[in-house]
């Protein structure tokens, strides 16, 4: 499966309530059940007006059915092609 970032514009997402953060997890994990194919949500980053997401899924086309049906805006969904941090340079002077 391919690992991708998802852009959400939601205006005033740093606002939302525990009870509502919940509430879109449980929207996101019965539209991933719904969807009949291998799919995982790995995490979700808000800041003040927008909620970025990093799912896998075989292709953008499945991450935006998600999206549809979980009821969230995908207003950009980018396939990534390569992870780094802090850890890279251990991996150079190995």
């Amino acid at each position: 499966m391919k690992r991708f970032i998802i852009e959400r514009e939601m205006p005033g997402a740093s606002d939302l309530t525990a009870a509502e953060v919940a509430e879109f997890a449980r929207q996101s994990n019965n539209a991933m059940a719904s969807l009949g194919v291998p799919y995982r949500w790995l995490n979700s980053y808000v800041t003040a007006d927008k909620i970025y997401c990093v799912h896998e899924a075989d292709d953008e086309d499945v991450v935006r059915e998600h999206a549809r049906r979980s009821g969230f805006p995908a207003d950009s969904v980018s396939v990534i092609a390569t992870e780094f941090g802090p850890y890279t340079t251990r991996l150079m002077n190995s």
